[in-house]
């Protein structure tokens, strides 16, 4: 697929006129990174944008102790490293590659003058920016409210509805999730295994699928 192609399915673009898209496809520089490989460092300095292409890749804290904490695993069409196009603060994150991946890098210095020259681009930022705060506080009340049941209900609601739909195709290991929601692995298998049991999601090697949306909204304290 083109980096048109994916830009165009990036929020931050896809408002864009085809000519005002073709700007950014010119400054734009692709990149591919191997599975397991460390695309950013946290404390790096932050001075570009980047947007998943194909692959997909994991937004982790590491503690001193080697543990991870995933903040969030973004696959085709997504982004990271947004707050470094609005200041000079090093990367909060390491970003690692969790299968081969390609990316699409914009420079800091490319996108602010992509920015004045249209207005749309910033506006899709700043709400970009609101929505991913929005899911951070989201994130720690369900640390603090919820039980681990609830947790992992609440990821699965989220992780379809980004995806548009009733599926999530990204591939997750019950481990991957244990690091999303601060759990054990163990735990995780049992709750996956439950939730299956009791019919309110199917899984399969290719994805994770809700059947019972409203059971698992009321799991996951929406209802």
């Amino acid at each position: 697929m083109s980096a048109a192609a994916i830009l165009q399915k990036v929020p931050l673009f896809s408002q864009l006129s085809p000519p005002d898209l073709q700007r950014v496809v010119d400054v734009a520089r692709e990149r591919a990174y191997p599975r397991n490989s460390v695309i950013l460092f946290e404390d790096d300095p932050g001075d570009a944008l980047y947007v998943v292409a194909g692959g997909q890749v994991k937004v982790v804290l590491i503690g001193e102790d080697g543990r991870e904490v995933i903040l969030s695993v973004l696959g085709e069409g997504e982004f990271f490293g947004e707050m470094a196009l609005i200041d000079d603060e090093p990367r909060s994150a390491h970003v690692i590659a969790m299968e081969d991946s390609a990316l699409i890098v914009l420079r800091r210095e490319d996108f602010q003058i992509l920015m004045t020259q249209s207005p749309a681009i910033a506006m899709a930022l700043l709400k970009e920016l609101s929505r991913r705060l929005r899911r951070v506080d989201e994130k720690v009340g369900s640390l603090v409210l919820l039980d681990v049941n609830g947790r992992v209900a609440r990821l699965i609601l989220e992780m379809a509805d980004e995806e548009g739909g009733e599926k999530i195709t990204r591939r997750l290991t019950h481990h991957t999730i244990a690091q999303m929601i601060g759990s054990s692995r163990e735990t995780v298998s049992r709750t996956m295994r439950d939730l299956v049991e009791k019919g309110w999601i199917a899984v399969s090697r290719k994805d994770i699928t809700i059947r019972d949306r409203p059971s698992l909204e009321g799991a996951a304290g929406r209802s």
